[in-house]
């Protein structure tokens, strides 16, 4: 066949999603027009995903499933392709964070996405793909599932979430001014809420802060506790009570040591207002 491109399903998972692709869709006899108009997407596309040139999405992976009878096959590979752009260890603690009865958070320099407004996660991955660090496709994914993990926790009934931010986290801008507002009116929006506690640990907290990393402790709905810590380069998820005991320990020193929820939404609203 003229210009047809030999794949290299081992070089990588989006080549190799590119190859299972091809070979679906020739089992079933389609050309790569045909199983565009099943798609309802271009031929030039499907053969940008099948040569590993265009990273596929949710959406498209969805699609080809239902078209091609493979159940949540493509769906899956998709799901680890975008995981990829994503710390190690990360997306299997979302996967218990979506069953959490209660979410205790700690977060450093940005705020933590669960409660990030979407404008503000896509400035924060816009810089990413600056930086390039992650493409313009993941940075989409990235959001979308910042979405995702909000949904997932907006369930009823919800999980009692705790959230504990460095003071940077409030007074780091990001991108527009007007983002950068509708954030912190978004977290006033949070702290009101009947299952969630917000508090702002204050840079004088000095050395008595006991976390210098982000950190989260969820408790599950059999009364089990789990943590996951991240550094620069991975996440680590432990599930060994013995080992999340001391660190949840931490957390509640943390809290005690942190503004109230009453003053930490007075800071907050006087950051809003150009107050210092």
């Amino acid at each position: 066949m003229v210009n047809r491109k030999e794949l290299r399903p081992d070089s990588s998972p989006q080549e190799e999603y590119g190859a299972l692709l091809r070979r679906y869709r020739e089992i079933r006899g389609w050309t790569q027009a045909e199983l565009a108009t099943r798609l309802a997407y271009s031929a030039a596309h499907i053969s940008n995903v099948e040569t590993g040139l265009k990273l596929p999405t949710t959406r498209f992976s969805r699609s080809a499933d239902l078209a091609l009878g493979t159940g949540d096959l493509f769906e899956r590979r998709c799901r680890e392709i975008r995981h990829g752009a994503l710390l190690e260890g990360f997306p299997e603690y979302v996967q218990h964070e979506e069953r959490a009865t209660e979410i205790r958070l700690y977060e450093v320099g940005v705020i933590p996405g669960l409660l990030q407004t979407q404008e503000y996660a896509a400035t924060l991955e816009a810089d990413a793909v600056r930086r390039g660090a992650i493409t313009a496709e993941q940075a989409k994914e990235r959001v979308e599932l910042v979405s995702l993990r909000q949904a997932a926790v907006a369930r009823t009934p919800p999980p009692l979430v705790h959230a504990v931010l460095d003071e940077s986290c409030v007074r780091r801008p990001m991108g527009d001014p007007m983002i950068t507002d509708a954030q912190l009116e978004s977290l006033l929006a949070f702290a009101a809420l009947p299952t969630t506690v917000l508090q702002i640990a204050p840079f004088v907290m000095g050395e008595r802060r006991p976390f210098t990393l982000p950190v989260t402790v969820l408790t599950m709905p059999d009364r089990s506790v789990m943590s996951y810590a991240e550094s620069a380069q991975r996440g680590h998820l432990e599930r060994e009570t013995v080992a999340v005991l001391p660190i949840l320990t931490a957390y509640h020193q943390l809290q005690a040591e942190a503004l109230s929820q009453a003053a930490s939404v007075a800071m907050i609203e006087g950051l809003r207002r150009g107050s210092p």
